[in-house]
């Protein structure tokens, strides 16, 4: 609406000014001065369509300025007329400014030939002159300002795009650091809980309470260097003592199983294939992966034997943790139920089929035989 309005705004000063100049006596018409006025009503409507029909405002309009250099000419219909071209070519098809521009530039150059040849006077050029600067001149302004403002848009596109980028960055950032986290102390807290809750709710006798209270210790101890390890690199990325630290793998897949057992699980690790190096993001979304499983195992499982099995194929790298009745809290693919008691019940699974859906692999968890299985895939090169 206000677009509109100011079409009409300015087809109707370019009507008021050109009737005022009428009026004044400015110019002499062949037929008198008031058959200027019917053409510069039709230039000034040809105004009305500079944004709905381009095309068709400046047909419009070089009409008029043809009836006006007929019974006239005068200056305001072709002043309106330059509001026309340059309208056209802002407004219009980039197919419409460049043919605007041949033609305004075409028309110039005959006009000055022609009055060459029939004047044989250099100062018969003043008429090209002119009519390049009614043409000409509104059509590369036109066409300058269109440029300006796609090359603004294009400008608004890309820091919007960039600001987009930036929030998922950050979004994927918090949901990586969530994860590390989540795996980082959930198997250290989650033996924690187990033995203490064990040592306060049974007389277990000395040994066994010595026992309970050395797995807290050193499941405590071990969370909070890998707590420190964890804070320490995301400080400092670069640090590369830090990030050897943080980056667990494979490799230290007996030593995992080992805290497990102390902490009462009885795990059993079997590996198949020959163990090779692999990416760093694959080595460690392995190990976080076997550790959640048998956090799950030790926080939800009857006690019964978990067993940990490693396929190093061609291609891909194949994890399966089977343990029995060890269903995450929650519904069976792993998501929280709505009256789940344990804040945070299925992170877990969410987080490892994440971990193996970013590297482009594969993970499934849900119910098997009587217990628990999580099934891995995760392929053994990864594509930066």
């Amino acid at each position: 609406m206000r677009g509109r309005m100011v079409d009409v705004v300015l087809a109707l000063v370019g009507l008021a000014v050109g009737v005022l100049m009428f009026a004044t006596g400015q110019y002499q018409a062949r037929f008198g001065v008031w058959w200027l006025v019917p053409p510069l009503v039709v230039c000034c409507g040809a105004v009305l369509l500079r944004r709905t029909a381009p095309v068709a405002s400046v047909l419009v309009g070089t009409a008029a300025v043809t009836a006006d250099v007929i019974v006239g000419p005068s200056l305001a219909t072709p002043l309106v007329y330059t509001q026309v071209l340059y309208d056209a070519c802002v407004h219009g098809r980039q197919s419409l400014a460049r043919a605007l521009l041949a033609c305004s530039v075409a028309g110039s150059v005959i006009t000055a030939v022609v009055a060459l040849v029939v004047f044989r006077d250099v100062r018969a050029l003043g008429l090209a002159v002119l009519l390049a600067l009614v043409t000409v001149v509104p059509v590369l302004t036109g066409t300058h300002v269109r440029h300006h403002r796609e090359q603004a848009f294009v400008a608004r596109q890309l820091v919007r795009l960039t600001e987009l980028d930036r929030t998922n960055a950050v979004a994927a950032e918090r949901a990586r650091m969530a994860r590390e986290l989540h795996d980082v102390i959930a198997n250290h807290l989650s033996a924690v809980a187990i033995h203490a809750t064990a040592a306060l709710s049974t007389d277990l006798g000395p040994d066994r309470t010595r026992e309970a209270l050395r797995v807290i210790r050193e499941n405590s101890v071990s969370g909070l260097a890998e707590m420190r390890q964890l804070v320490g690199f995301l400080r400092d990325p670069a640090g590369g003592s830090a990030a050897e630290d943080v980056t667990a793998g494979l490799a230290d897949l007996e030593d995992l199983a080992g805290r497990a057992r102390r902490s009462g699980l009885a795990v059993a690790v079997s590996v198949r294939g020959e163990p090779a190096a692999l990416p760093t993001s694959v080595d460690l979304a392995a190990y976080r992966i076997v550790q959640e499983s048998l956090t799950n195992a030790l926080k939800h499982g009857s006690g019964g034997p978990v067993s940990v099995s490693v396929a190093y194929l061609p291609s891909t790298v194949d994890i399966t943790v089977a343990s029995p009745s060890a269903a995450p809290a929650g519904k069976p693919d792993g998501r929280p139920a709505a009256d789940a008691d344990a804040a945070g019940a299925g992170a877990g699974v969410i987080g490892m089929r994440e971990r193996a859906e970013l590297l482009g692999g594969s993970l499934s968890a849900g119910p098997h035989a009587g217990g628990w299985l999580v099934s891995a895939r995760l392929p053994r090169t990864v594509n930066a």
